[in-house]
């Protein structure tokens, strides 16, 4: 018998927000199908999505910014969930690089996601059942599909600007392969034009997690009234020790040991980094659906533009999008060999591209932290695009 739970409850909450989210909705009908790389289609859909700031009269201001792996459409608001802060009120506001005085900003939930955005915590309309496994596989490329949907649904033609970093620059990547004539300035952070084989274990680790919790019940946990908790946190915990460098670990943390003077001899946490983990780990099950981290990971992991396209260079071939590929000095989980293969590639298309090595010990999270070099290179370029594109410089200073 399932467990009974309040509307309250934190595994109640993200299903309440998976279908009727507190941001804007976009709702697709059965005659609106999605088409997707698995080969299927998906109807009725829904794409969930914040705005910010207003479009102008000409809609030639308007900034996509993409989410990364477990991130959401509250880029400057707060998340309904949590009550924090919007994930990347550092880059986008009033007088920020991504001006909101000036820009209208679109971020949506990805599809797979799980805060509004069609996923497999979604209601299956066919089933009145959350869709569970029964969801198609997504791709980074039916990711981005859905929000040119979402574009089109807004009536803008072309956007100023898509940006965004990790999961969130591969979007940028893709939009500005697929949609060239729709992009008129792209910034990919901390990204590549395909993941590694390294990244891919990554992610089959946290999956093996997930799937291994007795909670899981073969994905089918929303039915059952549980939660697989447990392996959820461990993919948590072990993806985010990909996003921090050995640096900025040592200088956090060290060997200090938590709350006590001596070793234990035993398996509590004995040192700050693993009582850190362990509170990455159980605040994020309460914010995250585990099968929408499943369908997530593994659209990541079938990144990759060079197979789609035949070459890297032919992705990007007579392309008028101007690129600022960006990528951080410590970040091992996409090193900046990653960024210049995107970068040679985009010279070999004779495409108009910069490129910024930005020194930082602080790891892949870099893009979400507070970098002044990140910041200032990126309204540089934005004023760049701006004065080229006929409209306003971002305003403000960092």
């Amino acid at each position: 018998m399932a467990e009974e739970t309040s509307a309250t409850d934190p595994v109640h909450i993200p299903l309440i927000e998976a279908d009727r989210p507190s941001s804007k909705l976009a709702e697709f009908s059965a005659n609106e199908p999605l088409e997707l790389d698995a080969g299927t289609e998906l109807a009725p859909w829904q794409i969930a999505y914040e705005t910010y700031g207003e479009l102008n009269a000409e809609k030639t201001n308007a900034v996509l910014v993409c989410h990364a792996l477990t991130g959401d459409q509250y880029v400057a608001s707060s998340n309904p969930i949590t009550g924090k802060p919007g994930w990347w009120t550092r880059m986008v506001g009033p007088g920020r690089p991504i001006d909101t005085d000036r820009y209208f900003v679109i971020c949506a939930n990805v599809l797979g996601g799980c805060l509004g955005t069609t996923g497999p915590a979604t209601t299956n309309p066919a089933t009145d059942a959350p869709y569970g496994l029964k969801m198609p596989v997504v791709t980074i490329r039916d990711m981005v599909r859905a929000q040119a949907r979402l574009i089109d649904r807004l009536g803008i033609d072309t956007l100023f600007a898509v940006v965004g970093g990790s999961m969130g620059g591969m979007q940028v990547l893709q939009w500005a392969a697929s949609y060239p004539e729709r992009v008129f300035a792209a910034v990919p952070i901390a990204a590549g034009a395909r993941h590694s084989s390294q990244n891919i274990a990554f992610h089959e680790v946290g999956r093996q997690a997930i799937m291994a919790d007795p909670d899981w019940c073969g994905g089918a946990y929303i039915a059952a009234g549980k939660r697989p908790t447990k392996g959820l946190s461990v993919a948590r915990m072990a993806a985010h020790i990909t996003y921090m460098s050995d640096e900025s670990l040592h200088q956090k943390f060290g060997r200090n040991l938590q709350d006590r003077d001596d070793l234990t001899f035993g398996f509590d946490a004995d040192f700050q980094i693993e009582s850190y983990l362990r509170h990455q780990g159980m605040t994020f099950v309460d914010r995250f659906d585990a099968n929408s981290y499943l369908y997530v990971t593994r659209a990541m992991d079938y990144f990759d533009l060079a197979a789609e396209f035949g070459s890297l260079p032919a992705a990007f071939r007579d392309s008028k999008t101007r690129f600022c590929v960006m990528s951080f000095t410590s970040d091992w989980l996409f090193p900046t060999s990653e960024s210049r293969a995107v970068v040679k590639a985009l010279n070999a298309a004779a495409a108009n591209v910069s490129f910024v090595e930005v020194d930082s010990d602080r790891g892949h999270d870099a893009f979400l932290l507070d970098v002044p070099e990140m910041f200032s290179t990126i309204r540089g370029f934005i004023t760049g695009a701006a004065n080229a594109r006929g409209i306003p410089a971002p305003g403000g200073s960092d």
